[in-house]
This record gives C-alpha cells, structure tokens and sequence, in this order.
C-alpha cells in the first residue's frame, strides 16, 4: 500500500506501521488520519498479517499529535480536525474501531497528545530511552478526547494519570516504564529490533487463540468477575472446531513445532 504521510510494510505474518512526517514531528493531520484508518483496515482484513508494530519515522518523535497547525487553518476557513461530521475515527482507528489482532507501539521519541493517545491503543508499548510521553492539551484549551483521558488512567495509577492529564507536563522513558505505561525501554537502535522480537514471538503462537485472548481480556475489563470468568467458555468454544486447535497438542505429542494457519 502507498501512502503520502505513512509507511506501509508487511514482513512475514507482521505489518509495520510508520508515521512518516518527521519534518513535523510526525504530527497527525487530516491526510494521516485517513491513511492510519486505511492501514488498519487492511491490518484487520488480511488474514495473512497476525499482528503489527507502529512507530514514528526519524529520532525525534514518535508522534506528536494532532497538527495544530493545520487545525488552525482549518478552524479559519471553518473546518476542524474535530468536526463531528467528519466519519473517520480520530487518529484513524481510536474510536469505534475495534481490532483483536495484536499492536505493538514502538515509542522512537515524543509521544505526545494524539502521538500518545496512538500508542495507548496499543497492547503493547515499548519505547526508546529518551522517549518522552504525555497529554498537554489543556495547555491549549482543550482536552485528550481522542481516548487519552479515558485510557490512560486505566493504564496506570489514577493519580499519575491525572496528574498527567492536568498538568499536560510529559514524562520521561524510565517514569513510563515505573508506573507500567510502557513494559521496557532500550536504546534507539535496538527499538525496532526489539518491537519485532516481540511480534515475532506473538507469531509463534496461534493467532486465533491469540486474537481470542485479546478479545477476551479486553471484552472482560467490563465485566464482574463472575460474568467474565463465564465469558471465556465462549472463547474456548470458538476455538474448539478450528484447525489450530488440533495442530497445537498434535505438534506437543509429536514433539515439534507447531504450523498453525489461522484457520
């Protein structure tokens, strides 16, 4: 896929995602909206990508969120980026998008506003060592309503979350990493290396069990207990009758890896 404010690879069973306009930060403007939404409509419809990595172009910014710019000169010809006729979810796939397959975000530096409110709609964050997140929109009469002041206090402790949400001041890789907003931190060269060892290891494993996981524990963040135990029967279920299900103890009896399909 081409894109203008995007890079699009797929390698093997996984899909790389790149931000692609360092000159602003990889900021997030109504073209790389569209693009993000495109990209993950065909992350979600391709069977044959089972998970994908997202990440910023450059060493500066993994994104630095909306281009406040172009919602500037938007707002004088009165036209906003926030327009709610606009039928494209913010960021591309932050609302009202909903994707079991695995996403990894590769934090390459600021993750800022909308930058970080991409990388909490991931499952996985990783970032490089001198990566810096957080939310300033209040700095700037508005609010992270592209999912940030919802998700980011289920990610981690309330008070730090709020603290981040009103004060709009951003934290550093290593205060990410203790409040569990990121899982690791690394140098810049090993990031991307890094990310893809870890989508690899995710393609090791069946990838319908593992989108059911993914469903599952999302799904059941919402529920009681008691209804989300239950819950997960229905997975299983689903599970049953594929033919993964089979290959998974067969490759344990004969003592080899598995070649799951997806199917």
């Amino acid at each position: 896929m081409q894109f203008e404010t995007l890079k699009f690879e797929i390698q093997g069973h996984k899909a790389v995602v790149t931000l692609n306009r360092p000159d602003s930060m990889n900021s997030i403007n109504r073209t790389a909206s569209k693009e993000l939404f495109e990209a993950f409509i065909e992350i979600k419809d391709n069977p044959d990508i089972w998970v994908a990595i997202l990440t910023g172009a450059g060493e500066k910014a993994f994104s630095a969120g909306a281009d406040l710019k172009e919602s500037a000169e938007s707002r004088k010809s009165g036209v906003s980026m926030l327009d709610h006729t606009n039928p494209l979810p913010p960021g591309g796939f932050l609302k009202n998008f909903l994707l079991w397959k695995p996403l990894i975000a590769a934090i390459n530096g600021f993750a800022l506003g909308g930058g970080l409110e991409l990388a909490l709609a991931c499952d996985i964050r990783v970032a490089a060592d001198h990566a810096r997140m957080g939310l300033p929109e209040v700095k700037w009469s508005l609010i992270a309503a592209a999912g940030g002041v919802t998700r980011l206090p289920r990610s981690i402790p309330r008070a730090v979350a709020m603290r981040m949400i009103l004060i709009g001041e951003p934290i550093t890789a290593q205060q990410a990493l203790q409040w569990g907003l990121v899982t690791d931190v690394v140098p810049l060269k090993d990031l991307m290396p890094f990310a893809h060892g870890l989508a690899d290891k995710i393609c090791e494993n069946a990838p319908l069990a593992v989108r059911a996981a993914k469903e599952a524990a999302s799904k059941g963040l919402d529920l009681a207990l008691e209804s989300a135990l239950a819950f997960e029967e229905d997975y299983v279920k689903r599970l049953i009758s594929t033919e993964d299900f089979a290959e998974g103890p067969r490759a344990f009896t004969e003592k080899r890896k598995p070649n799951f399909k997806g199917r």
